[in-house]
């Protein structure tokens, strides 16, 4: 095992040890019951005789297993409860989840698709979603909490060694599940700094396509995915579904506008209503400059 957090290594050493103690368990009740069916198959014993109790036997396998299951409680305790004590100086970055991408928000109001960490410092995270149930999980760092709708879910970790590390959705949250993916990247503390401390100003249109999920539905190269794709769709005719009847409509600044603030009012015929609206999540000076990008795509 190889853990990249301050605390993998307590996780790995309770996986370790139930894992050591189930094996030693199956290959001392196969010896036992091997041994039971040689020593006392009916060849040997055509009389068995009844034994009505064992005090000594019944003594035995009643504490040792509790005095086992203790042992494994405080493995398990002993990495949770560094799990859940979030340093008082760590820094706070804001998760924010939805079908099927990640935003990363940091104090400074910076934004990334990626989160990306100073190597050696403590990193507080609140997770949010803003539709469905999803998973934080970064299997290096031994972490794993939920995104849950409507209320804030908080976790820490200190990452140990640059390096990126894989961030999964561990939660079935939709068609687009698989495809939830994203990076951490821990790097040097002087570096990191240089890297937030960089003003680049609201994010461009191109880039909050990325940064919003948008590519996680849409496709800006004409191929099919889950949602039309961007390519060529400002100023086409489209056959939608409003209130259950088919209508065509030109795609024009105004659809688009209602589209990403109430995307099931006018869904393009064809496709499923998986958009949630985007209300919260874009403002009016971001969803011009989505729809400066979608004229010129």
């Amino acid at each position: 095992m190889n853990g990249a957090s301050s605390y993998s290594g307590l996780v790995d050493k309770a996986f370790i040890f139930i894992l050591g103690t189930s094996v030693l368990l199956l290959i001392g009740l196969t010896a036992v019951m091997i041994y039971f069916l040689v020593r006392y198959r009916r060849s040997k014993n055509p009389n068995p005789a009844q034994i009505a109790d064992n005090v000594t036997l019944e003594t035995l396998w009643t504490v040792l297993p509790t005095i086992l299951v203790l042992v494994m409680f405080y493995y398990g305790w002993a990495g949770f409860k560094v799990m859940r004590d979030i340093p008082e100086d760590a820094m706070q970055v804001t998760v924010k989840a939805q079908m099927w991408s990640w935003v990363f928000e940091y104090e400074n109001g910076k934004q990334s698709t990626e989160l990306i960490v100073p190597t050696g410092r403590p990193v507080s995270l609140n997770l949010t979603s803003s539709d469905v149930i999803h998973s934080f999980f970064v299997p290096a760092f031994r972490l794993k909490e939920d995104c849950v709708p409507g209320r804030t879910n908080h976790a820490w970790f200190e990452a140990t060694r640059d390096g990126e590390f894989n961030l999964f959705c561990a939660e079935y949250c939709g068609e687009r599940h698989s495809a939830m993916l994203s990076l951490v990247k821990s790097i040097p503390a002087r570096e990191f700094d240089e890297w937030l401390g960089v003003d680049t100003g609201p994010p461009e249109g191109t880039r909050l396509l990325t940064l919003k999920g948008c590519v996680a539905c849409h496709t800006i190269d004409g191929s099919k995915l889950i949602a039309p794709t961007f390519k060529g769709m400002f100023g086409s005719t489209e056959t939608v579904v409003t209130d259950g009847v088919s209508r065509q409509i030109t795609v024009d600044e105004e659809y688009i506008r209602k589209s990403i603030l109430d995307p099931n009012a006018d869904l393009v015929e064809g496709y499923q209503a998986l958009m949630p609206p985007q209300r919260d999540l874009l403002t009016d000076e971001e969803i011009d400059a989505i729809i400066e990008v979608l004229k010129e795509l």
